[in-house]
């Protein structure tokens, strides 16, 4: 099928869903919300006049009182004057400020920092100076933003003489410290030590500069050090585009281009621009190289290309469709996490330091499932293709905020050291599956492996339409909708969707489609003895659509079942039996919802299959529960919820849940799990201390597992509309391959949502069934 002559360009769609996505349904991507109770006149006096009164002198007689009684210790400034904006140059302050807002947003969605983004109209150092220190009362860190260099340099210095806080440029020091991160593991791997190794670098910006400058300070000879920018090597007396930081780097020689000196070169750093590594030059560098090229969004040589040449070449981008991307989100908000909350008044070597050895140490460590798995879907191993972690890693910030606090308090500059660091990074780990960080590991995983096919039974409905064409753009899978050809392709126009039938996506359509007949046969086998006759087994197959989609689940055209976005939950529970069938190392079906809130991420079971379940099927669902938790990168909290607390009661469902727990201990001995208890006992380990001092259940519970189903689905229900929560699933578990059924108020993102989770899970089905045949 040829291209529509009418589409439109990739990067002009690009730009037009970038402009809505800014636009509705408001303008911009920030705001702000007030984190105390203000309803009454009592509530008015303490926020404001007159009680407002009293932490203003506590802060007077003490500023260090201001991190306990007003937000500036989790408060950072983005700063810029718009002079160097990503790849847009000098666009000016205020075409800088969705930048701005965008870094607040990685700030607050991967650390829980707040950040005011401040744009200044001053091109000056002077006027940059005098500006960003007087705000120093009001944050707790500044981080310098898509500043031009030289003055980047000069700027960050005198702030960092003159600030009591941390001052940043993430343009320098975020990407140095991902990249000798990259670099340590890489020389790791090939054997060789940093004070031996050759490194040439085509750039000498801020960022390539404070890259070379931190690898010096981790071991790296200057003599090794080869520098080369638009105007050549640089070298002593040379007097075009020089400055005191790249004059450190100058090197004698009558030779100055690249071509001459990336002979034995152990590291190629680029930061520079597009295909300035030719192969031939790649040929030239030393045994098992590190080809660190950085250009966005064309590198200095395509991983590809480089590999063709050297197989041996250990390779780094900055793209994220290509293994060891170098971004910047992997240290700048753990970073400043750890700064802050430990008081720090600057980000010192030491410090930046830590980060780096953090995160290369977390690239040796097992891999989290949930984390992902290699372009080729095999797992992510530490190795040439795995040297740095995933951005989407939930582990980053449990390493790094306490490496970069330790190594504040040990050089001295911690105002507030960390007391406790163990009840520091339980906290840290409360933090990292909260909000949306809960599903990113899901859609890394899905991404990072082959495309699955989820079939989707309600393929006619706007918002299945809409959710597959996310799925399309993204990667995640091709889908297959059951519906009409017409249908779908006038719905398509009408919706603005750029799906195309039998490329994107394929169709069965329940009208006429040649395996009609087949998937005839195939449902009588499996239902004639259940009161269908074969007239009635034509009728079901053509009409009913879930029918359909587990049939081509069941026989292999499809890795994945979606459906229930019309009809009643049991009839569709009732297909998927008969077709697809339950697990045989289960029982019977349940399910598993998920609220995600911006007080972190609960699971509710079960929600939707058993009304009054036994002792045995609580215990199994827990059971089934804790594992499909661990898909998120989780561990298990589980907390068996109910009228009683820890034996008040003995009516037959506290009883009930009492049997349960004793059955799970013995199926599951290392999941942490207690009851029966009450709901604010399950939530609050001071509420239950109060009633039990020994409960094998420390902190929050993650999930609450209940008694019957009307006590989940209320509960669940009511907390998702109090919290405005997103709501994920229900996740049906126990299934014999991976299907689900969804809510008829599911929306497209949640359609998405439970997509991603599919594949997933069909995935890890796959490599399961290649386990077991071999």
């Amino acid at each position: 099928m040829s291209e529509p002559t009418d589409k439109k360009p990739a990067t002009d769609e690009l730009k037009e869903q970038a402009l809505f996505y800014h636009r509705y349904p408001r303008a911009g991507k920030l705001e702000i919300q007030a984190i105390k109770p203000l309803g009454n006149q009592r509530d008015l006096a303490l926020a404001y006049s007159p009680g407002v009164g009293a932490p203003c002198l506590a802060i007077h007689d003490n500023p260090h009182d201001a991190a306990k009684y007003t937000s500036r210790s989790n408060l950072v400034a983005v700063i810029s004057n718009g002079t160097a904006v990503l790849g847009l140059g000098n666009i000016g302050p205020l075409a800088s400020k969705p930048v701005m807002e965008g870094k607040a947003v990685l700030f607050k969605k991967f650390a829980g920092i707040d950040v005011f983004d401040i744009e200044i109209d001053a091109p000056a150092i002077e006027d940059m100076v005098s500006t960003i220190s007087a705000l120093e009362p009001t944050f707790g860190g500044v981080n310098l933003e898509d500043i031009k260099a030289p003055e980047c340099f000069e700027v960050e210095r005198i702030l960092r003489e003159k600030m009591q806080i941390p001052v940043f440029h993430d343009d320098q020091h975020g990407t140095a410290i991902i990249v000798a991160a990259a670099i340590l593991n890489g020389l790791e791997l090939a054997g060789k030590s940093i004070e031996n190794v050759k490194i040439v670098a085509s750039g000498a910006g801020a960022a390539a500069l404070a890259c070379l400058n931190l690898l010096v300070s981790l071991g790296a000879k200057r003599e090794n050090i080869w520098v080369f920018d638009i105007d050549g090597l640089v070298y002593p007396g040379r007097t075009t585009h020089m400055d005191q930081w790249k004059s450190i780097y100058a090197q004698e020689s009558d030779k100055h281009t690249l071509a001459d000196h990336i002979e034995g070169a152990d590291v190629f750093l680029g930061l520079s621009v597009a295909g300035v590594l030719k192969p031939d030059l790649l040929k030239q560098m030393a045994d098992k190289p590190m080809v660190m090229a950085l250009a966005n969004p064309v590198p200095e040589i395509m991983p590809d290309l480089a590999r063709a040449e050297r197989e041996d070449a250990m390779i780094c981008t900055g793209r994220s469709d290509f293994p060891n991307q170098v971004n910047n989100v992997l240290c700048f908000p753990y970073i400043f996490r750890g700064a802050l909350d430990c008081g720090a008044r600057t980000i010192n070597e030491e410090m930046k330091m830590a980060a780096v050895r953090a995160i290369a140490d977390l690239a040796k460590e097992e891999v989290w499932e949930a984390t992902g798995t290699a372009a080729n879907g095999e797992p992510l191993i530490f190795g040439p293709d795995y040297l740095i972690p995933s951005p989407f890693d939930p582990r980053l910030i449990l390493r790094i905020a306490p490496a970069v606090a330790k190594a504040a308090e040990e050089s001295g500059v911690a105002e507030r050291p960390i007391e406790d660091y163990q009840a520091y990074f339980d906290h840290l780990n409360r933090f990292a599956f909260r909000s949306g960080l809960v599903m990113k590991p899901v859609f890394a995983a899905a991404k990072a492996a082959e495309p699955k096919r989820i079939i989707f039974s309600d393929g006619e409905d706007e918002r299945v339409m809409r959710a597959a064409q996310v799925l399309v753009e993204e990667g995640i899978s091709k889908p297959t909708l059951i519906g009409r050809p017409n249908v779908l392709e006038t719905r398509m126009k009408r919706y603005g969707l750029r799906m195309r039938l039998h490329e994107d996506f394929e169709v069965i359509n329940p009208e006429s489609d040649s395996r009609f007949r087949e998937y005839v046969d195939e449902y009588l086998a499996l239902v004639a003895r259940k009161g269908v006759t074969p007239d009635r087994a034509r009728t079901i197959v053509r009409t009913n659509t879930t029918v359909i989609g587990a049939l081509a689940v069941k026989r292999g055209d499809a890795d994945a079942l979606l459906c229930g976005v019309e009809g009643r939950f049991e009839r569709h529970l009732r297909d998927i039996g008969n077709i697809v069938g339950k697990d045989e190392h289960v029982r019977d079906f349940s399910s598993l919802g998920l609220l995600i809130s911006n007080r972190g991420a609960t699971f509710f079971a079960d929600t939707h299959v058993t009304y009054n379940p036994t002792a045995e099927e609580i215990a199994e669902t827990t059971i089934q529960s804790a594992n499909a938790i661990a898909r998120f990168g989780m561990s298990t909290k589980a907390a068996l919820v109910s009228h009683s607390n820890f034996g008040s009661r003995d009516s037959e469902s506290a009883t009930k849940m009492r049997d349960a727990l004793g059955i799970i201990r013995e199926r599951m001995p290392e999941l942490e799990v207690d009851g029966e208890m009450h709901g604010d006992a399950a939530i609050s380990e001071v509420m239950r201390k109060r009633n039990i001092t020994d409960s094998t259940l420390k902190g929050e519970a993650n999930l609450l597992v209940f008694p019957s189903l009307d006590a989940a689905h209320i509960t669940m229900t009511v907390v998702q509309q109090m919290l405005d929560a997103l709501h994920v699933g229900p996740i049906l578990l126990g299934s014999a391959m991976p299907a689900h059924i969804l809510s008829p108020s599911v929306t497209s993102r949640g359609i998405v949502n439970m997509a991603t989770l599919a594949v997933v899970e069909a995935n890890r089905s796959e490599t399961t069934h290649k386990v077991a045949a071999e």
